[in-house]
């Protein structure tokens, strides 16, 4: 039996035609949608010939998740308080310096603080359950003094996760997208925490040594639809998921690039959409920048690049600038200042 995937072709502006609709319940619309399969033509047809079970879900609003809404896109700031990050490694994992760095974001306009004890770079081994809590769960407890945001704690692991959540994070952010530890999902489920969910494909270790995919973007789809049905399954509701392509995670650039042209598919799975794409290197092979933190330019152009595909939340390194580019292309998009 065949599966379809369906893409909208997504638009922006404030004047509509008739018959337009709304992406996720966001600024972006559409009318219509490619139909695709594996291994057959694409065809292009009007939205409103969608099935009424696919168009909900392309079109209805992502409920608020911890008190955060997303009619416009919201930004998650990286907290890395690891020794190896391949951004910023060893700047922000002394407790005074990730205090004010998390401070820092939230002023320049993070709405979510993402913190991070064990590198998930191309070539990192893993860390210990002990270590890692050793890094994160004594931060997250400060910041929750001093903060009113959302806390998000980056981990594979059941104990890290519930180690941070004593300590006061709200959301687990799981680059394995929750195969790595199968008691991560029963434990968000059972204390209603909102959960992102990345496609990887192998161990940070050795995720970059040649992937390979029969089509990229349908296999991380199904990978994606599969962990949403796991994780509903064990009791998280589908409005407390958030999905993620995981753009460089065992992934080539022609993957990440294609992947990052079809970012509207995605929405087909009904959860609002993370992209971490901050300094990534691929970046670094099309508009240059040797050192991560020269890739702030590019960062920001594929961020404006997801958000224009109806993506929500953004997971980001340089808050202010990515911040200062939203509001001017919200401005653009709505033709003013409300």
């Amino acid at each position: 039996m065949s599966k379809y995937y369906y893409r909208p072709l997504v638009q922006t502006g404030s004047e509509r035609p008739q018959g337009a609709l709304p992406l996720a319940g966001g600024i972006c619309w559409f009318t219509t949608v490619e139909l695709l399969e594996r291994n057959k033509p694409s065809v292009f047809v009007p939205a409103s010939r969608l099935p009424d079970d696919v168009l909900a879900r392309l079109t209805e609003a992502r409920k608020e998740i911890c008190g955060l809404t997303f009619e416009t896109p919201r930004l998650m700031g990286i907290l890395n308080v690891t020794p190896d990050s391949f951004s910023d490694g060893g700047r922000f994992n002394g407790a005074a310096r990730s205090l004010l760095h998390a401070k820092d974001m939230v002023a320049a306009g993070a709405d979510i603080i993402d913190v991070g004890g064990e590198s998930t770079r191309p070539g990192a081994v893993e860390v210990p359950s002990e270590a890692e809590i050793a890094r994160t769960a004594p931060v997250i407890q400060a910041l929750r003094g001093i903060l009113d945001v959302p806390i998000s704690i980056d981990t594979r692991k059941a104990a890290v996760a519930e180690a941070a959540y004593d300590a006061g994070a709200n959301m687990v952010n799981d680059v394995s997208g929750f195969t790595f530890d199968t008691a991560l999902g029963p434990f968000c489920a059972s204390n209603d925490l909102p959960v992102f969910v990345m496609h990887s494909q192998g161990e940070p270790e050795t995720m970059q040594n040649n992937p390979i995919y029969e089509n990229v973007i349908f296999d991380v789809y199904d990978f994606l639809e599969a962990r949403v049905d796991a994780l509903v399954a064990a009791g998280i509701a589908r409005e407390r998921i958030v999905i993620d392509p995981g753009i460089g995670f065992g992934k080539k650039i022609e993957h990440n690039l294609s992947l990052m042209s079809n970012l509207s598919i995605f929405h087909g799975l009904g959860c609002a959409i993370l992209l971490g794409v901050s300094r990534k290197g691929f970046i670094r092979t099309i508009g240059g920048g040797e050192e991560p933190s020269a890739r702030m330019p590019g960062s920001v152009a594929l961020a404006l690049a997801g958000v224009s595909q109806g993506v929500q939340l953004l997971r980001v390194h340089d808050v202010f600038e990515t911040k200062q580019a939203l509001q001017l292309w919200l401005a653009v998009i709505k033709g003013n200042l409300q």
